[in-house]
């Protein structure tokens, strides 16, 4: 008898990166959901990273946005929605359509997406509709539409098993996109020939798998290409068959190339990269038929990004690396959805379906498909802009969906300022207290990543079905049905009337299609779902474009297979570039350059990932990674707290001495806020000056800055099960674990005064079982007591040494705290591993000696998808008589999964070598 598939478990997408993971769900009796990776899915088959594993943890109800809101106070949705829909309407009337905006995000849904830039362009007539991916993405859609005349990704995943030499430029592929990376490292576990070059100037988690690591000079990444393309010049290594056939503009890029970078060595000094592995860099990728270039971040956010994009492209049309199996530069996207926010016009610059401003044909199509007379005609304003138009008061009404700008933009006091000054700003989001929506006038509840139901368009071109997974919080809508709502209320009803969001998908299909026949073609075509049904949509499976049938079986198609592009003249253009310096160069006041991206764990400003106790606990607080050469000179040692500032603002973040950064360079992440921590937003310093001409996306990985230490006189750490107010705390950083909050604090005051700041705030408020001895370190409770009452209290105090107290409810710790001169990682760790523990021998000796005993010493979190913590390695390491990364991933779990943490694993066993 065969067995009938588990219907239990419902496929969906990850809601993270552009990898596009599938997964499988199944809603669990807490209200979690217990989530797998799709075998069946082409971008991951069954593999998932941290973050995609502990998505179950995120569909908690804490924190979420469920009911509309005006001015702070509960609203029903008509209300809601007329205010907005008059409010725009009256802007609209009193000052023109260019007075109202919208700023949304790759994280909405393609049918989302789709409508925002309809209602916008095409009926309020204003080009004022921007993305969040203006932020990672822009530079890579004005590169290969340069180069292409389109914004098309050439290669597809299934390359990576065909490529012999692949290039890893400004990506850290192990955290930020582990899945990619645990197909590269497989793929070089049986391909031993596979080369990996990783070009970063920080030394990343990516480089385990790197043949090659060319550590360059930060913002230097055009004059390395262009002398590759010198070099592979004056070696006769291009292809001068493809070069004419299919290409234009080659001989002014080989003069501009030629001109900037016109020998190995002057592009050895610049970059300041050895000789030797320079060399061994342009001589792979001259003599390996097969190359694939994966680049992101660091190569987009960039004042020069859109040139550091055709610096790459133009290596491989030289050498017609592109278009065939292997072969292709490939941008990695940063978001779930950011691709299909490109397909539909969510960029102030385009139009919905990879149509263009400034063609006559392109407008008139779309107005006659929409049936408006009000289609916007030239572009909007860009991100950066957008927010300082509102400051100037140029924009009155703004609406911002599923994102977080006041948090993700740089020079965030500056957005602060501009949210403030906007008469008029309206949020919709799924959860309440970000640090945009606390600036909002109106707060619209739309649902979160599993409520929703729609498509998203990965790196590779490909839709995938994102489906509802549980039922919808509260009032919580979709954000098409917002959109719909709001539309229909400014007097648009006839164009917005869609009852499910598969209409909507139908109508953007068809749209694909427009003018295919009689004018030029276009790289996105969806001809094949233009008249999907409901029900098929409803079980769509993943199809990857361009697509003119419904592709019942998975496919992997390449761009340019036949040497047509989509320019004038059908011929892939080169661009000529030269190597420019960073906008923002170090100065004698500010000497140091700060670099920014994710950490192992985290999404963009927690707002999601930060509910997820597992992804919480390995990095706990924002960091700054210091050569230890420049720790050494500033005095600064692991742990220390430093004071960083910029032209623009001022952080304070916990020191990590790393030899991962070169001197004068640092790196922070990204993804704290003013809600997880009182200075560790790091938007505060980067400047919203320095913004590539072209595609306006900003420069985040180069900040001139200072640093200097910041000294405290005392530290606590706070466990609590509820929020609690930060008043008077100097420094402060907040940590979700499995019962609650972990709160690291740091003061200028004294350790009796921070434990009288501190005690009043712990909820709930017990009742002492015995007074507090001040002159002893003993415990006023001890494990031979009676068993303790529903709420008491457990003190241990020295004086001039510290505090430490915790409550009991039901003879479980339930919250505490402890204050001493300086606590470190190590106490932090075994602190929060006492919550909702039962009171033992372990809980009482640790509580009484300040530090882990027994079972609570297993150190800090190390594997986050298996939960091994670092003691647990390091025990399986001292047992091994001969230990390697293999056997204690065997014994030990860490690193089977997503294999973020393989190099911490490396490093432990390094530091293990060294001292046997």
């Amino acid at each position: 008898m065969t067995r009938k598939p588990d219907q239990s478990w419902i496929k969906s997408t990850c809601a993270y990166c552009g990898v596009g993971c599938g997964i499988e769900a199944k809603p669990l009796a807490n209200g979690l959901l217990q989530v797998r990776g799709d075998k069946h899915h082409p971008a991951n088959f069954g593999q998932l990273c941290s973050k995609g594993l502990a998505l179950g943890e995120t569909v908690t109800t804490d924190g979420k946005l469920t009911t509309p809101t005006i001015h702070g106070q509960t609203s029903d949705w008509q209300q809601s929605l007329k205010l907005v829909a008059d409010t725009f309407n009256r802007t609209i009337a009193e000052h023109g359509p260019d007075s109202v905006a919208f700023y949304v995000s790759g994280q909405l849904l393609t049918e989302d997406y789709y409508l925002a830039n309809k209602l916008m362009k095409g009926f309020i007539g204003s080009g004022n509709i921007d993305t969040n991916s203006r932020l990672c993405m822009s530079s890579s859609v004005a590169g290969h539409k340069r180069a292409f005349g389109s914004d098309t990704v050439a290669g597809c995943y299934e390359d990576i098993e065909h490529a012999e030499l692949i290039v890893l430029t400004g990506s850290n592929l192990a955290w930020c996109h582990p899945v990619l990376f645990q197909r590269i490292k497989k793929r070089k576990q049986k391909q031993p020939n596979l080369k990996v070059v990783v070009i970063d100037p920080r030394a990343t988690a990516t480089c385990e798998i790197a043949d090659l690591h060319l550590a360059l000079k930060p913002g230097t990444d055009v004059k390395l290409f262009n002398g590759l393309l010198q070099y592979l010049a004056s070696q006769n290594k291009l292809d001068y068959d493809y070069i004419h056939q299919y290409t234009q503009g080659f001989e002014q890029a080989l003069i501009a190339a030629s001109e900037d970078a016109p020998t190995q060595k002057e592009t050895s000094t610049h970059t300041d990269l050895e000789p030797q592995k320079l060399k061994h860099f342009f001589d792979w990728f001259a003599n390996t038929e097969k190359v694939m270039t994966f680049y992101s971040q660091g190569v987009n956010q960039s004042s020069q990004g859109t040139d550091k994009v055709n610096a790459i492209i133009n290596c491989h049309l030289a050498t017609g690396k592109i278009g065939k199996v292997g072969s292709c530069p490939f941008s990695i996207t940063g978001q779930p959805n950011a691709m299909g926010g490109r397909e539909v016009g969510g960029l102030a610059n385009t139009l919905a379906s990879h149509m263009e401003f400034g063609n006559p044909s392109h407008h008139q199509l779309i107005s006659d498909y929409w049936q408006t007379e009000s289609l916007a005609t030239q572009p909007g304003l860009k991100a950066v802009e957008l927010f300082e138009a509102i400051e100037q008061g140029k924009i009155k009404a703004l609406w911002i969906m599923a994102t977080n700008p006041a948090t993700s933009l740089p020079d965030s006091a500056q957005v602060k300022r501009a949210l403030e000054a906007c008469p008029f700003v309206v949020v919709s989001d799924c959860i309440e207290q970000t640090d945009t929506c606390q600036l909002a006038d109106v707060l619209l509840p739309a649902q979160g990543w599993a409520e929703k139901s729609g498509t998203v368009t990965n790196s590779e071109r490909r839709i995938s079905r994102q489906r509802r997974l549980i039922a919808t919080q509260g009032e919580a809508k979709p954000d098409w049905w917002i959109i719909s709502k709001v539309a229909q209320k400014m007097g648009f009803q006839s164009a917005f009337t869609y009852q499910h969001e598969a209409e909507i998908f139908s109508e953007y299909c068809k749209m694909s299609t427009l003018g295919t026949s009689t004018c030029q073609p276009r790289d996105l075509d969806l001809s094949g779902l233009q008249k999907i049904s409901i029900s098929d949509y409803i079980n769509m499976t993943p199809q990857q474009w361009p697509l003119k049938q419904y592709q019942p079986d998975i496919v992997h198609q390449r761009m340019f297979s036949d040497g047509q592009f989509f320019t004038d003249t059908g011929k892939a253009q080169f661009v000529a570039v030269c190597s420019q310096a960073p906008k923002s160069q170090p100065t004698e006041n500010f000497p140091w350059v700060l670099n920014t991206g994710r950490h192992r764990d985290q999404w963009h400003t927690m707002t999601r990932t930060g509910l997820s106790p597992t992804l919480s606990n390995f990095q706990t607080e924002p960091c700054l990674l210091v050569n230890p050469k420049d720790a050494n000179k500033l005095n600064l040692n692991t742990d220390d707290i430093a004071r960083v500032t910029s032209q623009t603002g001022e952080l304070t973040l916990r020191v990590i001495c790393s030899h991962s950064v070169a001197e004068k360079q640092l790196f922070s992440p990204i993804h704290w806020s003013n809600t997880t921590s009182s200075q560790g937003k790091v938007c505060l310093a980067i400047s919203a000056n320095a913004v590539d001409s072209i595609s306006g996306q900003p420069e985040f990985k180069h900040t001139p800055v200072c640093i200097e230490k910041v000294q405290f006189c005392s530290e606590a750490l706070i466990l609590t099960p509820e929020i609690i107010h930060t008043d008077g705390l100097d420094y402060w950083v907040k940590q979700t674990v499995p019962q609650g909050f972990l709160y690291r604090v740091a003061s200028h005051l004294s350790i009796e005064a921070l434990a009288d700041l501190v005690q009043p705030r712990l909820n709930p408020k017990p009742k002492p079982l015995h007074p507090s001895d001040s002159s002893s370190a003993s415990p006023t409770y001890s494990n031979t007591d009676p068993k303790p009452a529903v709420c008491s209290q457990l003190s241990y105090q020295a004086k001039g040494v510290g505090f430490r107290e915790v409550s009991l409810v039901h003879g479980k710790v339930s919250s505490g705290f402890v204050v001493a001169n300086k606590i470190d990682f190590e106490q932090m760790n075994w602190f929060e591993s006492v919550l909702m523990q039962p009171l033992g021998v372990d809980i009482s000796q640790s509580l009484y000696q300040g530090k882990a005993v027994g079972d609570l010493a297993q150190g800090k979190l190390i594997c986050a998808c298996k939960q091994v913590r670092k003691n647990v390695i390091l025990k399986a390491i001292q047992q091994e008589e001969a230990p390697n990364l293999s056997t204690i991933t065997r014994i030990t779990q860490a690193g089977s999964g997503c294999g973020g943490c393989l190099s911490d694993i490396d490093q432990l066993l390094a530091e293990h070598s060294l001292v046997s």
